[in-house]
């Protein structure tokens, strides 16, 4: 095991999750801080915001994968597969962050425009993970005023992605998805793409750092 980091008044030790190099709250004698049953992790030391994980998910440093190992994500849904090399090409991206899954909730979104910018950062209450997620996209398209521009949407979340563009069976949150639904019938040309979390994509991180700072 690593030697733990002492920062902010806890110890973090290094560790891995999914394959991403973690820290993970310990105690004094180097047990882990445990909470609600989960384990607290952060994905920086900086970082604002702890997750909560089941332990089970922890793995040792040696099993983390080195980031030019690891697979480029892919695209899905695409009505246009030009629409990325299009200038006026607006670009979502978005995040939901659920502190105790439910619990208090954030959203993220980070616009992109030709050289304009826009940053969206708000608490939407208590609500899981997969509600943050979603409103995320829905705040984010109806920031929108005009449906001839092509348009990216980046996600991180599978669960998004399988309920909004692959006929996934929603057991939940159907009328949230359902006005999904409606609001991108609306637009002549717009892509769902998803994005792998915390793999170093600057604008992702962004709408996470949104996300979670919109909770705190």
């Amino acid at each position: 095991m690593t030697e733990c980091t002492e920062y902010e008044n806890k110890l973090w030790q290094r560790m891995s999750f999914k394959g991403n190099k973690v820290w993970v709250a310990m105690n004094e004698d180097k047990s882990f801080f445990e909470k609600d049953g989960k384990l607290l992790i952060k994905y920086g030391l900086e970082q604002d915001y702890e997750y909560l994980i089941k332990k089970e998910n922890i793995k040792p440093l040696s099993q983390a994968i080195p980031k030019e190992n690891r697979k480029k994500p892919k695209k899905s849904i695409e009505k246009n597969k030009n629409t990325k090399t299009n200038k006026n090409l607006i670009s979502i991206y978005t995040d939901g962050a659920s502190s105790g899954n439910p619990g208090p909730s954030g959203i993220g979104i980070y616009m992109i425009y030709n050289k304009r910018k826009k940053e969206i950062s708000e608490f939407i209450g208590n609500s899981t993970n997969n509600i943050a997620e979603l409103t995320a996209i829905k705040r984010g398209l109806e920031e929108l005023k005009k449906f001839d521009i092509p348009v990216c949407v980046y996600t991180d979340s599978n669960y998004c992605l399988g309920v909004l563009t692959k006929n996934w069976k929603a057991t939940a949150n159907k009328e949230l998805i359902s006005e999904i639904k409606n609001l991108l019938d609306k637009f002549k040309d717009i892509q769902i793409i998803k994005v792998k979390g915390h793999a170093g994509v600057e604008e992702n991180e962004i709408a996470d750092r949104l996300a979670t700072s919109a909770i705190k």
